[in-house]
């Protein structure tokens, strides 16, 4: 398709822009909307809050897992056939899932296949508008962030609206024909030229002399490739980082899945609950924008870990409002505090890894991290639906659960950062005294040699 390349920040970008935003809000803020279906998928399937909570883990897990699988899809085929495939299979995962009889078929189709077609649709947009924008990349993140906001929004007033007129069956059926629009985003993912790929078509295809690898070999060449397991035994400041945000999920999607029944089984109304997660969205459209933009700053450069940190603290400290009280205004208030952690969280989340991780090694130190996290995210939710079933349905502890873990995370990654912070600057003083001592040392030895010489010629004289 080498006729078909386009120019990196030309006209054309803008166009994949408005491609990656509808592409992250329809796979990423799909979730979202799950709690929407706990309480029907439950009566429908005669099912405990454990049992339900695995179709919104699996699914969230596989959007995160997938990501070393498309990471190969993408060097192999491309952005474009990754995002159309993404949508594909998206689409078969929601409408085999509509004829499913059992919660178990239902973990296969909407969980997993559906996951992972959501996985390849919004990791491959990403990465399209990372080749497409150089000069204005941190602004393009920035905006493309927004169609997640946009999706948080719209998608519960979608499935509360669908769920009134056509059940969750009829209503998974519709959401089929939704994800093929990520097929429509990927078909406009035209190839785009890059000095890569001009090297690449310039270079000679010289034949290999040396033998091709085995499987096991290949095998370990493409786990190392894509896979950061030397980034994180060698690089500190990435394994505290990697503990602190596995633990930190382990609490952090649950007011997503659990908002919603908990609002209504304290008396709100349906469409009221579902308005809720609406609010976080729409706040942040606006609020996702201005973190990223703010964290750009390069005054703030060498606080972004600290500024994450405190995003977390704050988000595990605004779930126990929800511990006092179920009234809709305290949940509206609630909602739009949680928009502001939850902005700084999202927007700080990968630019706090790319200045612990050299970018030569951040795909692959992505790939490591979103695969903790899909463990972290498929044991989140069922682990908290037993809570439920063992606490008479109590949601109140469901919110101190969240609120431990996101604050624990916090205390830990900001006290491990302070550690590091000072065992670095404690290793600069020590190799600026090393430096001065070895300069005093060379002046010295210089001036002895200048006074031996002086005394050489005065004798010779």
């Amino acid at each position: 398709m080498a006729q078909a390349l386009e120019r990196p920040d030309g006209s054309w970008a803008w166009v994949v822009l408005l491609s990656s935003m509808v592409t992250q809000g329809l796979t990423l803020g799909f979730p979202t909307c799950a709690g929407i279906f706990f309480s029907e998928l439950q009566r429908e399937f005669q099912a405990s809050n454990s049992e339900t909570s695995w179709f919104p883990s699996i699914l969230t897990a596989m959007l995160h897992a997938g990501g070393p699988l498309c990471s190969v899809l993408v060097d192999r085929f491309g952005c474009r056939v990754a995002v159309m495939l993404g949508g594909v299979l998206a689409c078969l995962g929601m409408v085999a899932s509509a004829f499913c009889r059992s919660l178990v078929e239902l973990y296969v189709t909407a969980g997993f296949i559906t996951g992972l077609g959501l996985c390849f649709s919004f990791q491959s947009s990403i990465t399209m508008v990372g080749f497409y924008f150089f000069r204005r990349r941190p602004l393009a993140n920035a905006l493309a962030s927004m169609g997640v906001s946009v999706g948080i929004t719209l998608w519960p007033l979608l499935a509360r609206y669908l769920l009134e007129d056509f059940g969750w069956r009829g209503t998974f059926l519709i959401f089929g024909g939704v994800f093929l629009h990520c097929c429509v985003c990927g078909a406009v993912l035209r190839p785009v030229a890059s000095r890569v790929a001009a090297e690449t078509r310039e270079a000679p295809h010289l034949p290999l002399k040396t033998p091709a690898p085995g499987c096991l070999t290949a095998c370990g060449q493409a786990v190392q490739r894509h896979m950061a397991f030397d980034v994180l035994l060698h690089n500190a400041g990435y394994r505290v980082y990697a503990v602190g945000v596995v633990w930190m999920i382990l609490g952090f999607p649950l007011p997503h899945v659990f908002l919603v029944p908990f609002a209504m089984r304290h008396g709100v109304q349906d469409h009221k609950a579902a308005l809720l997660i609406s609010i976080i969205g729409f706040s942040n459209i606006f609020l996702r924008p201005m973190a990223g933009l703010l964290a750009g700053r390069p005054s703030l450069s060498g606080h972004r870990k600290y500024l994450f940190t405190l995003a977390t603290l704050l988000n595990g400290l605004t779930n126990l409002v929800c511990t006092v009280s179920a009234d809709f205004r305290v949940l509206v208030g609630y909602c739009l505090v949680y928009s502001v952690s939850m902005s700084g969280v999202g927007a700080l989340i990968f630019q706090v890894l790319m200045d612990l991780v050299p970018m030569d090694r951040f795909s692959s130190a992505l790939g490591l991290l979103t695969v903790l996290e899909s463990i972290a995210i498929l044991v989140s939710p069922p682990l908290a639906g037993f809570v439920l079933d063992t606490t008479d349905n109590n949601f109140s502890y469901v919110f101190y659960m969240s609120s431990f873990f996101l604050i624990s995370a916090a205390l830990f990654m900001g006290g491990s950062f302070c550690v590091l912070q000072k065992k670095e600057r404690q290793g600069r003083q020590a190799e600026a005294e090393e430096a001065s001592r070895a300069r005093s040392v060379a002046v010295t030895n210089g001036a002895e040699k200048r006074l031996c010489s002086e005394d050489i010629s005065a004798t010779s004289i």
